[in-house]
Parts: C-alpha cells; sequence; structure tokens
C-alpha cells in the first residue's frame, strides 16, 4: 500500500505560506517586542520623573515625625491627576482610595532601603504602575538621611495598552496580509514550475504506452529546459533504437516464414522416401533398418518443426484467422482424445449440452497440446475437466506429477522454451505451447498454467463462448 503523501503543488504551498508566516510573525513580532518595550519605557520614565518633581515641592518638612494630616499634604502634592498616591509613615498613612496592603511587599523592602523603584500590576484587569519613593532628610553637612517616610504614586496604563493592542491588531493584519500574499506568490510560482513538470509526466506517459515521437517543447535555459531536451533526446535515441529492433524482428520473422515455407517443398519429398524407408526397415540388415527408421523419425521431426515455424509465423503477421463453429464442447474434447489413441489414459469429466463458438481446429491443437504434455512429462493420472457459465467456458488439463519449478512457470509459454535444457531435440520444437497460447488469444480467450496443491501442473483454457473474428465481426 502507498504511504499518503502530499502532492508537489501543496507542498509548495505550504514550503511558501510557512516561510512567509514564520518571516512575517518575526519581524512583526520583533517589532511589536520593541514597540511594547519603548512605550512603556516611556511611560514609566515621564511617570517617575514626574513624581521627583513633585517631590521637591514637599520640602521642607513640617515635622520629623508626620501624622496622617501631613501625609495626606504630602501625598495630595505628590499625586497627579487621576493618580492615586499615599504617604506611608511606619504605621501611619495618608487616607485616601489606595490602601497601603495593595503594594507589593518586594517593592516596601526596596523603597524602604533608600530607593526610587516601580513595579507593574493588575488591578481588577486593569494594568497600573505603582511607583514608590523615600523622603529623605538634607544635614548641614549636605549629608542626607532617611526619613522614614514612603510616597507612593499609581499611574493607570490604560492608554498605553491601548496602543499595545493597536499595534499588536496591526501585528496580526500584517500577518494575515503576508499569509495571502504567499499563497498568490506560491499559486504563480507552483504554476510555473509544475506546468513543465506535468508536461513532462504526460509525454513520459505517452513514451510509455509506446507513443514514441511524443516530445517536449523548450522554452528558456533553466534547469527545467535542460531536463526536457534530456527528455527529447532520450525519446529520439530510443525511438531510433526501437525502429531498429522492430526491422530487425520483422527481418528475422519474414526469414523463418521464408525459410519454412521453402523447406516444405523438399520435405515433403523426405517424407514420401522416409515412408518408403519406413516400409521396408523391417527386411534392411540391423544398421540399415536404425538408420531407415531414424531418417524416417527425423523427417516427422522436422516436417513438424516446419509446420510450427509456418503456424507462428502466420499468428506474427496477422494473418490467422478463425474458422467459427457451433460445437459441442464435450464432443470435441473426446473427439481429442480419441483421435490420438488417448481416452483410456485420460479421465474426463465433461458435463452435457455445453456448446460454444469455436474454431474446433485450433482448439483441438491447443488440447491435443496439453495433453499430450501431461501424459509425456507428467504422471498419471491425467484430467481434463469442464466446467462453464453463460460467458466463458474452462478446461483444466492437469496431472499428478511433481509439477513445474517456481523459476519456470513464467517461461512456460516461451518460444523454443524448455524447462529441462537436457532433453533430447527429438522431445519437441518447444513451440507447441507458444502456438496454443496464441491460438487461446486468437479466441479472445488465454492459457495459463499453476501448480496444484495437491501436486502436479494444471494448464486452465478460458474461452468466450461467443468468439468473434480478430476483424471484429462475428464470424
Amino acid at each position: 500500500m502507498t504511504p499518503w503523501s502530499l502532492g508537489l503543488r501543496a507542498r509548495l504551498l505550504f514550503a511558501f505560506t510557512l516561510l512567509c508566516v514564520v518571516t512575517a510573525a518575526a519581524v512583526a513580532g520583533g517589532d511589536y517586542v520593541q514597540a511594547r518595550t519603548a512605550i512603556l519605557q516611556r511611560a514609566q520614565d515621564a511617570a517617575v520623573q514626574a513624581m521627583r518633581s513633585r517631590l521637591e515641592t514637599v520640602f521642607p518638612l513640617r515635622s520629623p515625625a508626620p501624622g496622617p494630616a501631613e501625609l495626606g499634604e504630602i501625598a495630595r502634592a505628590v499625586a497627579e491627576r487621576n493618580n492615586f498616591a499615599v504617604a506611608i509613615y511606619h504605621e501611619a498613612h495618608s487616607p485616601g482610595r489606595l490602601d497601603p496592603g495593595m503594594i507589593p511587599p518586594a517593592l516596601r523592602r526596596t523603597v524602604a532601603g533608600g530607593v526610587v523603584a516601580w513595579q507593574r500590576v493588575v488591578w481588577q484587569d486593569a494594568p497600573f504602575l505603582i511607583i514608590g519613593a523615600p523622603l529623605l532628610i538634607a544635614e548641614r553637612d549636605r549629608t542626607t538621611r532617611l526619613s522614614g517616610i514612603e510616597v507612593y504614586t499609581v499611574r493607570s496604563l490604560l492608554p498605553e495598552q491601548r496602543s499595545i493592542d493597536e499595534l499588536a491588531a496591526r501585528a496580526w493584519l500584517t500577518g494575515g496580509a503576508a499569509l495571502a500574499f504567499a499563497v498568490v506568490l506560491a499559486l504563480l510560482a507552483t504554476r510555473g514550475v509544475l506546468r513543465p513538470v506535468r508536461e513532462l509526466g504526460r509525454a513520459a506517459r505517452l513514451l510509455g504506452e509506446g507513443e514514441l515521437r511524443t516530445r517536449i517543447a523548450v522554452s528558456g535555459s533553466d534547469e527545467l529546459a535542460d531536463v526536457a531536451r534530456t527528455f527529447n533526446n532520450t525519446a529520439a535515441e530510443l525511438e531510433r533504437h526501437v525502429k531498429q529492433l522492430r526491422e530487425m524482428e520483422a527481418d528475422a520473422r519474414r526469414f523463418v516464414a521464408d525459410v519454412s515455407h521453402e523447406l516444405r517443398t523438399p520435405l515433403a519429398a523426405l517424407a514420401a522416401v522416409a515412408d518408403v524407408l519406413d516400409e521396408e526397415a523391417a527386411q534392411l540388415p540391423e544398421p540399415a533398418g536404425r538408420a531407415a527408421r531414424l531418417v524416417s523419425q527425423e523427417t516427422l521431426n522436422l516436417t513438424g518443426l516446419v509446420n510450427d515455424l509456418i503456424e507462428i509465423s502466420r499468428f506474427d503477421s496477422g494473418v490467422a484467422a478463425l474458422a467459427l463453429n457451433e460445437v459441442d464442447v464435450a464432443e470435441l474434447v473426446r473427439a481429442t482424445l480419441r483421435t490420438r489413441g488417448w481416452s483410456e489414459p485420460v479421465h474426463t469429466e465433461l458435463p452435457p449440452a455445453v456448446t460454444a463458438r469455436l474454431d474446433p481446429r485450433r482448439v483441438d491443437v491447443i488440447l491435443a497440446n496439453l495433453v499430450g504434455n501431461a501424459l509425456r512429462h507428467g504422471e498419471p493420472p491425467v484430467s481434463v475437466r469442464l466446467s462453464a457459465d453463460p460467458h466463458w467456458i474452462a478446461l483444466e488439463v492437469r496431472d499428478h506429477g511433481p509439477g513445474l519449478d517456481e523459476a519456470v512457470l513464467p517461461h512456460v509459454f516461451d518460444r523454443f522454451y524448455k524447462a529441462n535444457a537436457a532433453r533430447a531435440r527429438s522431445e519437441g520444437s518447444g513451440l507447441g505451447l507458444a502456438i496454443a497460447r496464441e491460438n487461446a488469444r486468437l479466441h479472445r480467450g488465454d492459457l495459463t498454467v499453476t501448480n496444484a496443491p495437491d501436486g502436479g501442473a494444471m494448464f486452465t483454457l478460458r474461452l468466450p463462448r461467443r468468439a468473434h473474428d480478430p476483424d471484429g465481426g462475428p464470424e
């Protein structure tokens, strides 16, 4: 099962989109972070500077140990418009809306140590900046000491948060626009890349189907153009080689056909002489009689080989034709076995009333070849079994020998192929099964072979019950 994978178009779209999204996210994210930091830093610096300026207005202190009223005056002097402030001295603090308990303890410890400090917090889902500063007492020798008074102001950061939100929205809009641009760019790029790739795939498919004149239009000088030129050169070279091979094959077939036909006349004379020698072999001295019988047998073998070559040449040249007749298939099988004296050693399963429109002579050739091979090279019992459906008939010929080697099965129907190379030349030409399959295919059927599960080779002949002439019309 082929694993699922994205096509080239989808991969290019994904790569362009991912690149653009990553780039836009990096640029927009970096700008957002820098702008956010700058906005908050400016707001923070401005608030701290404003608080320091206002703290200068509370000096000199009227009392080194102020009470709530004086702490309130300090807080009001420090507080800006719309901001809150609180002044704390030990446990006392100025009255107002700002509760000292809301100030982070860490910030208080820092301010109590004499350092101006600030911290951003979130109250009621809103951002605020808390700035704390200690009040110092200047001595006559210009030294300073802590007064123990801490002043805190709270400034809302909502305006800055809105500006930051606007920046984030613009960053998202920029990313969306960049994504749309990336998709459009990817579509344009894939169209430019995939068009020649599709053309190359179409041309390769046509070339594989035998259209050897297929070529690709070459434009430009990039890598795809080089691939197109290489394909065209390869196709041209392949066309040239195939043409040469076809010419050589046609010459070889013509040569075999011509030689076979030329041999028929002298073979007819040799066969007549061989018949005479075969009849007189019994009266001849033993060496001469054995030679006469050998000549007769070899003449018969040569005649069979020439006839097979002529039959094969008819198939190759496309002139083989069917002589169709409505036949009783069971009776046709019995006639084949009876004519060759095989009725006794061959077991048959032939249901009656199975008729088909076939060429009896060619089916007889197929059956004679299959049964003859089973009797010569297999082991008994040899059986022929007929089965049929409304459209097809099937004839199974099998023996109960060791079967065929798995390496032999793909080559059984090859011409001049013999499973055992050591077999004598007189045992056959190696064309019988090839001719049998050609006869089956001439009927628009087929001939196959397998090894039976319980041993032995099994040949299956499947033929349509209404065979048509190869020219296309029924006989």
